[in-house]
């Protein structure tokens, strides 16, 4: 199952880059023997300032074709790393080829594409800068993929 990260804004370089390509890259090589493999990560701006329905609309027109979606939300329900993972787990084993996770901008995913999704997890009650969303994504997808291949990189 190839999992893609579908988000508003750009990343420049600097320190949440270093991070976030170093767990995709974790996550790609742990992944690939467990049927996971990175796919594109995808930004999108909205250049002319015209709000979370404009962000919505290019989110929804990047994501992979029939991907599932799950949205990262502050509604959504909170999981520890290893419901996480049995999550992704599952959706590979139900035969899903694409996944898109995917992240809004500072005012969140439009409420019609939020819809859409097939789950809805939060980091929790606090709100998080975008590209810190971004790291802590990247990284439990590689603790993720660690949990399932039973590797000791998640201690209980």
């Amino acid at each position: 199952m190839r999992v893609s990260i579908c988000c508003v804004g750009r990343l420049r370089q600097g320190p949440e880059h270093d991070l976030i390509t170093d767990y995709l890259t974790r996550f790609d090589r742990t992944g690939r023997a467990l049927g996971l493999t990175l796919g594109d990560v995808i930004e999108v701006e909205d250049k002319k300032n015209q709000g979370m329905k404009a962000e919505g609309d290019l989110l929804r027109r990047a994501l992979p074709k029939s991907a599932m979606i799950w949205a990262l939300d502050e509604r959504g329900e909170t999981l520890s790393s290893p419901e996480f993972a049995t999550g992704l787990g599952q959706v590979r084993d139900q035969g899903t080829s694409d996944l898109a996770l995917i992240i809004g901008g500072a005012d969140g995913i439009e409420p019609n594409l939020r819809g859409e999704a097939a789950r809805r997890i939060s980091f929790g009650r606090m709100v998080w800068p975008h590209m810190l969303v971004r790291v802590m994504l990247s990284e439990q997808l590689y603790r993720a993929a660690s949990i399932l291949a039973g590797a000791p990189y998640h201690r209980v």
